[in-house]
């Protein structure tokens, strides 16, 4: 079951679950789209691996699997992965 997380990591924007703009890795690792585009070129600057659109959990099924509130943004924002 996905987390949902509720920010981007690199620069701590709202993430809400219905979010089109939320960005995932196969950890969950999560982006906004402006990042996951930009500086981060596509690529999960943890593990390397690529990111792709959330899903949006349907709104019926968010009240028994709500959503993440636990926020990680990195303090320094994001660097490229290497």
């Amino acid at each position: 079951m996905l987390e949902l997380r509720p920010c981007c990591e690199c620069c701590g924007t709202d993430l809400p679950p219905a979010s089109l703009e939320a960005r995932i890795c196969s950890y969950e690792c999560t982006f906004c789209s402006a990042c996951a585009e930009g500086v981060l070129a596509g690529r999960c600057p943890n593990c390397g691996g690529e990111l792709v659109r959330r899903p949006i959990r349907p709104a019926d099924r968010l009240l028994k699997h709500p959503a993440s509130t636990q926020r990680k943004v990195k303090e320094a924002g994001c660097k490229p992965a290497a």
